[in-house]
């Protein structure tokens, strides 16, 4: 379902759905599994493509979880979202969750480590499942404390093509990899700005591109907004990135975004 999906012409919408108490925008509002399971079937009506859902939150300063909360958050609404059927990716780092949960029908790894903690490849090798391999500079808990680059754009190419390569070298067919090139993790706006307005050329690497920038401080530098009042500026973004070429756009706003993608898709079609 998945592959048909992204063979298809137009973009796809992922909503979010974090099942934690400290994700940066939407944190403690879906703890609650019948809140969760609404937010989920919510977004399948609005026209959500595929369903993230993610366990553990990665702004910069956020507690660790451990494995067991991890997958005491998660699997029970992977379950519940496959039930629903829905494409299901899970959003996390850690091989014990992957694992469980391709063993509940997750149909995406995305994993901000891009499957660098030991054992995340071979879980992925066992699996016919997609993985979304990401950018990041440093790690979640310290990223932003004044991240550099000479060539941002050049130095995120370089570091998702050489864990392309890793994962063909391990086994995994680079048709099951998606690349996400991690705004706002380990970037200043200027980085996040200059790889938005170059995003085509990251087809260089021959994979779907997913972007997410749903929200995040980046809108809020450029708009001078606080996060209630981020979503014309987040889903004007997906907009563009979509018309940069991106496949998969990562968004709490799922109605906003799909109603904005008709229109382009109105405009561009002939």
């Amino acid at each position: 379902m998945l592959g048909k999906l992204l063979n298809s012409p137009r973009p796809l919408v992922m909503g979010i759905l974090n099942v934690t108490p400290d994700s940066f925008s939407d944190g403690g509002q879906f703890l609650d599994e019948n809140k969760a399971l609404g937010q989920i079937e919510a977004m399948l009506e609005n026209g959500a493509d595929i369903i993230d859902i993610g366990g553990e939150s990665t702004r910069p300063g956020a507690s660790e979880v451990t494995v067991e909360e991890e997958l005491s958050r998660v699997i029970p609404l992977v379950q519940a979202a496959k039930s629903l059927g829905a494409v299901v990716s899970v959003d996390t780092s850690k091989p014990q969750v992957m694992a469980e949960a391709l063993t509940c029908g997750a149909d995406i790894i995305n994993d901000v480590r891009a499957l660098r903690e030991e054992g995340a490849v071979d879980v992925l090798l066992k699996s016919n499942a997609y993985v979304c391999l990401m950018h990041m500079q440093g790690q979640p808990r310290t990223m932003q404390k004044n991240p550099r680059y000479n060539n941002v754009l050049n130095e995120v190419q370089l570091m998702l093509r050489n864990r392309i390569a890793e994962c063909e070298a391990n086994g995994i067919d680079t048709k099951r990899i998606i690349i996400d090139p991690g705004f706002g993790f380990g970037k200043t706006l200027e980085h996040n700005i200059e790889l938005m307005r170059q995003l085509d050329k990251l087809h260089e690497l021959g994979c779907p591109i997913l972007v997410g920038v749903s929200r995040k401080t980046m809108i809020g530098e450029m708009l001078q907004e606080e996060i209630p009042e981020r979503l014309i500026g987040s889903v004007v973004a997906a907009s563009y990135a979509a018309i940069k070429g991106a496949k998969i756009l990562r968004v709490h706003d799922v109605k906003e975004t799909v109603q904005a993608l008709k229109i382009i898709s109105a405009f561009e079609h002939k």
